[in-house]
């Protein structure tokens, strides 16, 4: 059990946990930013081009099959929240799209850039040199 507890420590003590960890709670943090977004900004002025139709009350009622109590409440299919929640998730992905973009073209200009042309073969040993100037002299016929 202690060697568990041990393996758990080394896997939360790792880079790449924490800053999984941090970019959740981020995530979680900048989707309440971009719901505002949608529901606040963008959502008013796309109703502006559809007739003032507010998209959070667009919905459509189901019929029941079975009966129900007078006082229950309609079954609804709100198709306009998860209108606004697919809006949500594009600029969700465009926002990271452009965020992972920026970073990349950053990490490639602070990587130094590798020539196209290959090194130059390296020069011969010495031991190389002698049993080229032995085999020139051999030619030669000395």
């Amino acid at each position: 059990m202690k060697k568990f507890f041990e393996e758990f420590k080394s896997f939360i003590n790792r880079g790449n946990v924490l800053g999984l960890a941090v970019g959740v709670i981020i995530g979680g943090a900048f989707s309440n930013i971009t719901t505002s977004l949608t529901n606040d900004i963008i959502m008013p002025i796309v109703s502006i081009f559809l007739g003032g139709v507010d998209f959070s009350t667009m919905s459509v009622m189901l019929p029941t099959l079975f009966p129900v109590a007078e006082d229950a409440a309609p079954n609804m299919l709100n198709y306009g929240s998860f209108l606004s929640a697919v809006i949500n998730f594009l600029i969700l992905a465009l926002v990271v799209f452009c965020i992972v973009r920026a970073v990349n073209k950053a990490m490639s200009l602070a990587k130094p850039k590798q020539e196209d042309t290959p090194p130059p073969p390296p020069e011969p040993s010495n031991e190389e040199k002698l049993l080229m100037e032995i085999r020139d002299l051999l030619k030669e016929g000395r």
